[in-house]
C-alpha cells in the first residue's frame, strides 16, 4: 500500500508539472485565444480529486469564450480533444469529460448548438484512450449521444430529429407523430447510455486500485447524467402513454414498430426504476439534492397481450365503424364476459385475476377501462 501510495504522488507531481508547462507555453505563444487554452487546463488539472470541476472554471470559459472574437468555440473544442485524447491519467480523462458536460449544459442555446456543431465537424471529439476503464467509456458513450440532444427554451432537453422517414399513419396529427416514431425512440437510446452507466463502477473499490481515481469526479459525472435523464424519462413516459393511445389506429406497418418500441420500454422502465433505487441508497448522490421521478414499471405480460390482440384480430379492429361505437358495443360484450366468467374452475379464476391485475389502469399512463384501447382489448380477450 505504501509502495502504491508513493507511486501515486510521483504521478500527481510529475502532472502538476506539466501542467505548468503547458499553461507557461500557452501565455509565451499567446495568439488571441491562449486565455481559453489556460482555463481549460486548469478545470483539468493533475490534482486532487476534492472539488471536481469547480463551477468557476466554467464560467470563466463561457465567459471567455462569449467575449472572444469567431472561432474560439471550434478552438475550445480542439482543446478539450486535445486534452482529452493526449493524458495517460484517467482522472485529466475524466474531468475533460465532465467539463465537456457542464459546458453543455451551462452554456447558453447559441454555445450548445455551437459545439454541437463543432463535434459534427471533427472539433471535438469525445472518445478516450482508456477502453479498460468501464466507467470512463461508458460515460464518453452517454456524451455522444447527449451531443444529438439540445436544450430547449423551456429548459427540457429534446433531440435533435429528422424530418425524413415519417411512419404512415390514421387521424393522428403530426405532433403525436414526431412523439411516438422519433421522440420516443431517441429518448430510449439515450436511457441506454445513462443504463450503461453502472453505479457500481461510480463506487470506490478497495480490492481494485484501478477504479480508486476520481471518486467525487465520478459522482459529479453521475449526478450530471442522472438529473438529465430524469427530463428524458419524463419526455420517454410521455411518449409511451401517446402510442398506447394511437396504437389501435396505427397502420399494419407502423403497429409491428409500435409493439417492438413498447417491449423495450417495458425492459428499460425496470433497470430505470432499479438504477433509480440503488443511486438513492449512495450518500455522495443523495446529497446533490437530485429529485428522483416515480419510474412506472410497464408490465410486459400487458405488452405482450396488445400485441396478441393486433396480430390475431387487427381486422376487427380496421372495420369497426368509429371508436365510439366500438365502445359501446365493446361495453356489452365485457359485460356478458364478465357474467359469464362466475361458472369457470378455479384455475381459469387464478388466470383471469392475474388477466385483470396486468391490465389494471396506471395511472401514470393512463390506461383506464373507458379508453378505446382497454375496451379493444376486452373485446379481443372475449372473443379468444
Amino acid at each position: 500500500m505504501g509502495v502504491v501510495d508513493i507511486q501515486g504522488k510521483l504521478r500527481l507531481a510529475l502532472g502538476s508539472v506539466k501542467d505548468h508547462a503547458s499553461i507557461g507555453k500557452a501565455m509565451i505563444m499567446y495568439d488571441g485565444f491562449s486565455s481559453i487554452e489556460i482555463a481549460v487546463l486548469k478545470a483539468t488539472a493533475h490534482n486532487n480529486d476534492t472539488n471536481s470541476i469547480h463551477d468557476r472554471h466554467m464560467h470563466e470559459i463561457l465567459f471567455l469564450v462569449s467575449n472572444s472574437g469567431p472561432g474560439s468555440i471550434p478552438f475550445l473544442a480542439e482543446k478539450l480533444s486535445r486534452r482529452l485524447h493526449k493524458t495517460k491519467d484517467r482522472l485529466v480523462a475524466l474531468k475533460a469529460l465532465v467539463l465537456i458536460h457542464r459546458l453543455l449544459r451551462g452554456g447558453n442555446r447559441r454555445f450548445e448548438q455551437e459545439l454541437c456543431r463543432a463535434r459534427f465537424s471533427g472539433h471535438l471529439q469525445i472518445g478516450t484512450r482508456f477502453g479498460s476503464d468501464r466507467f470512463l467509456h461508458k460515460y464518453a458513450s452517454y456524451l455522444e449521444e447527449r451531443m444529438n440532444w439540445v436544450i430547449n427554451q423551456a429548459g427540457r432537453l429534446e433531440p435533435i430529429v429528422s424530418n425524413k422517414g415519417l411512419i404512415e399513419f390514421r387521424r393522428y396529427d403530426e405532433k403525436c407523430v414526431d412523439m411516438v416514431f422519433r421522440t420516443l425512440p431517441k429518448c430510449q437510446v439515450l436511457l441506454d447510455r445513462v443504463l450503461d452507466c453502472d453505479i457500481n463502477v461510480v463506487l470506490p473499490c478497495n480490492n481494485n486500485n484501478n477504479e480508486q481515481y476520481g471518486f467525487m469526479t465520478r459522482v459529479a459525472a453521475m449526478s450530471n447524467t442522472l438529473r438529465e435523464s430524469f427530463q428524458v424519462y419524463t419526455t420517454f413516459a410521455e411518449g409511451v402513454a401517446v402510442l398506447v393511445n394511437m396504437l389501435f389506429d396505427l397502420t399494419e406497418s407502423a403497429r409491428g414498430l409500435a409493439c417492438d418500441i413498447l417491449r423495450k420500454a417495458s425492459i428499460q422502465s425496470r433497470k430505470l426504476h432499479d438504477l433509480y433505487q440503488n443511486c438513492k441508497k449512495i450518500v455522495e448522490i443523495n446529497s446533490k439534492n437530485l429529485e428522483f421521478p416515480c419510474v412506472e414499471i410497464i408490465s410486459m405480460d400487458h405488452i405482450m397481450a396488445l400485441d396478441q390482440c393486433l396480430r390475431n384480430d387487427g381486422r376487427m379492429i380496421s372495420k369497426a365503424p368509429s371508436s365510439c361505437d366500438r365502445i359501446s358495443e365493446v361495453e356489452k360484450v365485457a359485460k356478458a364476459g364478465k357474467r359469464k366468467s362466475y361458472n369457470k374452475n378455479s384455475s381459469s379464476n387464478v388466470e383471469e385475476k392475474k388477466m385483470d391485475m396486468n391490465l389494471t389502469p396506471s395511472a401514470f399512463l393512463s390506461w383506464t377501462l373507458e379508453t378505446k384501447i382497454s375496451k379493444d382489448f376486452v373485446k379481443v380477450m372475449r372473443v379468444y
